[in-house]
């Protein structure tokens, strides 16, 4: 091919995550390597935002999705530390990265 850009070099649409879809109950507890995430606005529920998270478990990409508040404001606290292990902790009707 000739020496031309390709569209992912220079476009700002953003991009799908790669891997599996897993409920959120079904990896808590678990070490995971968190690698991304991204906040958006709910389609569902006007008003809130619910949050994709990119994971891995044994080198295998996964995601979950959450309106956790408590997930998306530890996840943008600690951004520029991405990626690093954790685990999903349920503390009565709220999650919590541990």
């Amino acid at each position: 091919m000739e020496d031309y850009p390709r569209f992912a070099d220079f476009s700002e649409e953003d991009k799908p995550f790669d891997g599996d879809k897993k409920k959120i109950d079904d990896v808590l507890g678990k070490d995971i390597l968190l690698v991304d995430f991204k906040i958006k606005p709910s389609k569902q529920d006007k008003g809130t935002f619910y949050t994709t998270i990119q994971f891995k478990i044994n080198d295998i990409s996964h995601i979950v999705f959450t309106g956790s508040s408590v997930l998306a404001d530890q996840l943008e606290k600690y951004r520029d530390k991405l990626p690093f292990y954790s685990k999903i902790k349920k503390i009565n009707k709220y999650y919590s990265l541990t």
